[in-house]
């Protein structure tokens, strides 16, 4: 599966130790296009953990697997992203805040201004 939108947020990467050596994890928000658009958690594993493209703001193509697994009684699903590329078109604008702005009729033009 395939998925484009902008990198909300870069989690801090995790490392351990574990029965087959150490693993390194990385967890990104990725904000989907569209009029509603969605947050998700992706996970990249190993070297996949590792990209110059996990940057806040960044316009990104996700390839992902879904998997869902059952503990005592309840299921937990993950989104395992195994590529990220950049995403074709424009890159979103990105204020001194970090806020995403999707286009430029949607920022705000003076700090002042309330959104109500």
């Amino acid at each position: 599966m395939d998925i484009t939108g902008t990198i909300r947020n870069v989690l801090p990467p995790k490392t351990g130790e574990g029965k087959n050596g150490p693993w390194k994890k990385q967890e990104v928000i990725l904000e989907t296009e569209g009029k509603y658009p969605k947050n998700i958690c992706f996970t990249f594993w190993g070297d996949k953990a590792e990209s110059p493209l996990f940057r806040n703001g960044s316009a990104v193509k996700i390839s992902f697997d879904l998997e869902s697994r059952e503990f005592n009684g309840r299921w937990y699903t993950d989104a395992k992203g195994w590529k990220v590329e950049p995403a074709g078109g424009e890159a979103p604008q990105i204020s001194e805040d970090n806020t995403i702005y999707h286009d430029e009729s949607n920022a705000p033009t003076d700090a002042d201004d309330l959104p109500f």
